[in-house]
C-alpha cells in the first residue's frame, strides 16, 4: 500500500523512528547528514547522504533532496538539522523531519560502532 504522501509528517522524529522508517520504507524515505566534512569523515551513518548544511540551497529541486521522499535530517546533536529542516519546510519540502539527538543519539541507542566524538 502507498504511503500518502499529502499526510503531514512531524517536525522531529526520533532515532529510533528514524531506524523504523528506513528499515520499512526505504524507497520513501532519505536520511541526509548535514554536518561538515570533517565530521562525516570522524563518524557516518550506513547509507546516509552527505550535503552540508551551507550546500543544501544549491541542491533543491534535484536528486539528492526529492520533494516526494520523507527526507530525515541528521546531524551531531540535531541542532543544525531542526534548522536545516525549518528551512527546507519554508522552501515548500512538506515531508521533512530533524532526527532528534542526531548522530549523537543514534550511537548511543541504535548502533554504538558508530564513533561519538
Amino acid at each position: 500500500m502507498a504511503e500518502n504522501t499529502s499526510a503531514p509528517v512531524p517536525l522531529e522524529i526520533s532515532v529510533e523512528e528514524t531506524r523504523a522508517l528506513l528499515a520499512t520504507r526505504p524507497a520513501d524515505t532519505a536520511l541526509i547528514d548535514v554536518r561538515e566534512p570533517f565530521e562525516h569523515e570522524t563518524a557516518r551513518i550506513p547509507g546516509s547522504a552527505f550535503i552540508p548544511m551551507r550546500r543544501i540551497p544549491e541542491h533543491l529541486d534535484r536528486p539528492e533532496l526529492p520533494r516526494e521522499k520523507h527526507l530525515l535530517i541528521h546531524c551531531h546533536h540535531g541542532g543544525r538539522s531542526l534548522r536545516v529542516t525549518e528551512w527546507l519546510r519554508a522552501q515548500g519540502y512538506p515531508r521533512v523531519s530533524n532526527v532528534a539527538g542526531g548522530i549523537q543519539a543514534w550511537s548511543e541507542r541504535i548502533d554504538p560502532s558508530v564513533p561519538t566524538y
